[in-house]
């Protein structure tokens, strides 16, 4: 089991370890630092762990990035990191897509990790190093579920925060489709404290003690 806090602090020459990995029986395995401004943690059944930053993480906070002290870990806004804690793979700075300023949505399924990202909002997939990516018109989204070549897009700005939007990609181009709208059971609105996530081909949605899923084929018939 892997237990991560959000924030760390770089105080007195070291930093807060904030990831722990426990076995079964609660045994702790180990510790690490995986960086403060931790905006979503998942893992993979190899081991993988991709973890994403809002901008605190990547531009730092709590010490990081102050003078003599370290640049900030999330620096790059996305980071995977293998089973023994230590970073694996960093999402370039100078890429196609632009550099991270705050990883709005991430998802991963299978050993490929998707992300939608500030500022300029494109999606990109992560396939073994290799980064793909599709522009969009779509801003301020905060969960992407993923599908084969299909991208639903849940959340906006605003009055927008319970939009979603579906779309398709072929080839190096995203269509999308009219936004809709999510809802709970009954047609009733989504509480605003809601925890919503996207893993893989499914929408997670947390309220109170309730767990719902939804799956992609609902999302894209609104």
């Amino acid at each position: 089991m892997l237990l991560v806090g959000a924030r760390c602090r770089w105080r007195d020459g070291a930093a807060e370890s904030n990831a722990a990995v426990y076995d079964a029986d609660g045994k702790l395995l180990r510790k690490g630092v995986l960086g403060d401004g931790i905006a979503d943690v998942q893992t993979t059944l190899s081991g993988d762990i991709w973890v994403s930053y809002f901008d605190e993480g990547v531009y730092g906070n709590f010490g990081w990035g102050e003078t003599d002290n370290p640049a900030p870990i999330g620096s790059p806004g996305l980071i995977r990191f293998g089973a023994d804690l230590a970073p694996a793979w960093r999402y370039p700075y100078d890429g196609e897509f632009g550099a991270i300023s705050d990883c709005y949505a991430l998802n991963v399924t299978g050993n490929e990790a998707w992300a939608y990202y500030y500022t300029d909002f494109p999606i990109v997939r992560v396939r073994a190093g290799a980064v793909a990516g599709w522009p969009t018109q779509v801003s301020g989204a905060h969960a992407l579920v993923v599908d084969g070549d299909r991208v639903a897009l849940v959340g906006g700005y605003g009055g927008q925060r319970r939009r979603v939007v579906t779309g398709n990609i072929k080839g190096e181009t995203l269509s999308v489709g009219r936004p809709s709208r999510l809802v709970m059971p009954g047609g009733r609105p989504v509480p605003r404290g809601a925890a919503i996530l996207g893993r893989g081909s499914e929408l997670h949605v947390v309220v109170g003690t309730a767990w719902l899923k939804v799956g992609f084929e609902e999302l894209a018939s609104g």
